[in-house]
């Protein structure tokens, strides 16, 4: 080891039973050090590194994770079923992409009535700028929005302010610039499974032991450590493993086990739908608690914008499909896929509602176009506030992507930076991945593709959270927050039990979903994202209010204070006008 603060010295480490180097250094605090392997010259920064104030090329820094005063001996968590999600990515969330800066717009995410905020990834990567999905020092969160006990400061003030968070990390490959872990052992790396994004991590082969314990540590490290409330598993059907025990139960295992008397969250992104994963272990499933469900988004967005091409065109995003979502979580589970040519899902009907984390926007998706436009671009206002509507109120759990509460004005586009040949290949295989959207790969769209090592391209996505206060951005605002007010304090809404939920198709673009309260108390919210539809008469049971009861509306997203064009009660004497491009929440009051 060579120690590089003040006067540099080298010390030998010697090798212990289990196979690991060892040594006492003397050092506090901001002490910096590298490894020399034996007989080189380089030297390489440790690979559990707890911070790379230089960067992932330079020296480690030795962090006491025990100075920092929290002030969070009380916070208990957030269980799912009050979980309202926020996922965020720190360097683009303010102009100056700090944790600092990113505190000060806590109390308005709180008042927003978000619950639990998703950070994207945090592990020391290379460049100026990224995504986060290259990281390459897990340990270490990267020096781009400030020392470790500014994010500790981050989830201290969450904490005060009742919101959890949870963090998105990598299991499933390393960062291709930076990552030194094969200098210290090539065990860590397997060529026996083909990973999308480098080298597959060696969970199940020889010498794995020593793999999984470094990721599991990990896992634990980030709640022990930074009083994290879970973690967001990216991608995991690319974490490949055989063992007896899967790493993903492992690491769910651990996340529990560094939180005694708290309650965490493991909610995972698996592109396959695997339901195995949040079913409990003694019902032969992993334990985790939650899932990303892309099937209530690719129809969602084909019902906003009428394009099912590339991977949106399985689904048709209409009435049926929706309320299947709302109802059943994903559509598909089990039945054949016909883009990737093979059956998608498993079954699923038995997982709770808010194992499956609904959204209408995340980094990937806004990403995944020719612009990286927001959503409410891509439709119009009344489709976009009634799909807001259902998102927001259906019994799954629901997730907001960072500006989407007001409509931000920026994009969110693909950026990383990089050293020149390898951006170039980024780029190359960025501009491929994108063209399976035939529009996009029409001629001429490709001068509307940025360049995603230019820093303008980063620069573009940075939220101006003014805006949450101005004309059309604060009326969106206010849609947010009082639907998420009325799913926390309605008490048929704030049930997640999918016996208290039931639906019907009323038209091609209507539906209808019904919650079933106590002693009649129930609620109706009526879809329509087509024209106006007019029902006399009305054959659909679901529609008769309680006995002796009519039906009133208690919120429209056609409010004026949404920018709505108002709101005409859709029952008049049995006949129903449901207005189109709108959402209307009914419930029953008085005598019929």
């Amino acid at each position: 080891m060579v120690i590089e603060s003040g006067a540099p010295r080298e010390t030998a480490l010697t090798r212990d039973d289990a196979g690991y180097f060892v040594g006492w250094i003397p050092g506090g605090t901001g002490t910096r050090y590298r490894f020399r392997m034996d007989g080189e010259a380089t030297l390489l920064p440790d690979p559990a590194s707890r911070f790379q104030p230089a960067g992932p090329h330079g020296p480690s820094e030795v962090v006491d994770p025990a100075r920092f005063a929290w002030t969070d001996a009380d916070w208990r968590g957030v269980p799912l079923e009050r979980a309202v999600i926020y996922e965020m990515h720190i360097g683009t969330f303010t102009p100056e992409g700090t944790w600092q800066a990113a505190m000060r717009e806590l109390p308005a995410l709180r008042e927003l009535g978000v619950t639990v905020l998703e950070v994207m990834p945090v592990a020391e990567f290379a460049g100026r700028f990224g995504w986060g999905y290259d990281g390459v020092d897990l340990f270490a969160p990267t020096r781009l929005y400030g020392r470790p006990d500014d994010m500790r400061r981050f989830v201290d003030r969450a904490h005060a302010l009742g919101m959890a968070v949870i963090l998105d990390v990598v299991y499933n490959h390393l960062g291709p610039d930076g990552n030194y872990l094969k200098a210290f052992s090539c065990r860590y790396f397997t060529d026996r499974y083909d990973c999308e994004w480098g080298e597959a991590l060696n969970f199940d082969g020889p010498d794995s032991g020593p793999v999984r314990e470094f990721f599991v540590a990990n896992a634990a490290y980030w709640i022990r450590e930074f009083h994290l409330d879970g973690l967001r598993l990216d991608a995991t059907q690319q974490i490949f493993d055989a063992s007896e025990e899967h790493l993903l139960v492992a690491v769910g295992r651990a996340v529990r086990e560094a939180a005694p008397g708290r309650t965490t969250l493991v909610v995972n992104e698996n592109e396959p739908q695997q339901a195995d994963l949040v079913r409990p272990p003694e019902r032969g499933g992993y334990g985790l608690d939650a899932m990303w469900n892309d099937d209530f988004h690719h129809s969602a967005m084909v019902a906003l914008t009428g394009n099912n091409e590339a991977y949106y065109s399985d689904y048709l995003g209409s009435a049926q499909e929706l309320l299947s979502c709302a109802k059943w979580g994903f559509l598909y589970q089990g039945q054949r896929y016909m883009w990737q040519g093979k059956r998608r899902g498993t079954p699923a009907l038995d997982l709770s509602p808010p194992a499956l984390v609904n959204c209408l926007q995340n980094h990937d998706q806004v990403a995944n176009s020719a612009r990286g436009l927001r959503g409410h671009r891509l439709t119009s206002p009344g489709r976009w506030r009634a799909l807001t509507a259902l998102m927001l109120l259906m019994p799954g759990t629901p997730m907001l992507f960072q500006g989407q509460e007001f409509a931000a004005s920026a994009p969110f586009l693909y950026f990383a930076d990089h050293k020149p040949e390898l951006a170039a290949l980024v780029a190359k295989g960025r501009k491929e991945f994108v063209s399976q959207f035939p529009s996009i790969a029409a001629p001429g769209m490709a001068a509307c593709l940025r360049d995603p090592a230019d820093a303008t391209t980063f620069e573009l996505c940075r939220l101006d959270h003014r805006e949450r206060e101005q004309g059309e951005h604060a009326a969106v605002f206010a849609l947010h927050r009082d639907l998420l007010r009325l799913r926390r304090e309605e008490p048929a809404l704030a049930v997640r039990d999918r016996g208290r939920v039931d639906g019907a198709v009323l038209g091609p673009e209507a539906f209808l979903l019904r919650w079933f309260g106590p002693d009649g108390d129930d609620r109706l919210l009526v879809v329509n994202l087509g024209r106006d539809l007019h029902l006399q008469p009305a054959p659909e049971p679901l529609l008769a209010p309680p006995e002796d009861r009519s039906w009133q509306v208690l919120w429209s997203s056609e409010e004026p204070c949404y920018g709505g064009c108002g709101t005409v009660p859709p029952v008049t004497e049995g006949a129903w006008r449901i207005a189109g491009q709108a959402a209307v929440l009914l419930h029953p009051a008085g005598q019929s």
